[in-house]
């Protein structure tokens, strides 16, 4: 007969146990950047919005499965979207905008946070690392695909923005 197990408690660390304290992380090594506002590790993702138009117009695809952006991204492309010259790829209207979404440690409480493209410049010179996502969306169809993502930044590592008291949720 096997002898019982000791504790019921698989791991390393039970729980109510207090972990012991790990050293703090090294800070992370400067990287080496010519232009800060050029980007860089871009990926376009234009041969996925080609085949994906492709099968909504070969009916493999219903507009639904494509058509079905999210109602904050919708209120979002209303106010801050900034116009395209070429009209939606789904329903052919003039409706097509694109938002431009930065994400980033060092951007703090404001990453995540819609930016307009001339701001980006401004930033890439304020902040050693962030990464771009454009969405273009149409208003009146409701088409929205992610078009690239890229990163900016100087290269210099920053401790991430504190949240202002006035910041709301």
């Amino acid at each position: 007969m096997a002898a019982p197990r000791s504790s019921a408690i698989r791991g390393s660390i039970a729980r109510g146990t207090p972990s012991r304290s790990r050293p703090p992380a090294a800070p992370p090594e400067p990287e080496h950047v010519d232009h800060p506002d050029r980007p860089r590790a871009v990926v376009d993702h234009a041969l996925d919005r080609r085949a994906a138009l492709r099968r909504l117009f070969r009916g493999g695809m219903l507009d639904s499965d494509l058509c079905d952006a999210d109602p904050y991204l919708l209120k979002a492309a209303k106010f801050h979207g900034e116009e395209v010259p070429h009209p939606c790829p789904a329903c052919r209207s003039a409706g097509l905008v694109t938002l431009t979404y930065v994400y980033g440690d060092e951007l703090g409480p404001y990453s995540g946070r819609i930016r307009k493209a001339e701001e980006l410049a401004a930033m890439a010179y304020s902040f050693g690392r962030f990464s771009v996502y454009v969405v273009e969306v149409c208003q009146q169809c409701h088409w929205n695909f992610l078009l690239r993502t890229y990163v900016l930044g100087d290269g210099v590592p920053r401790q991430a923005l504190r949240t202002p008291r006035d910041l709301l949720d």
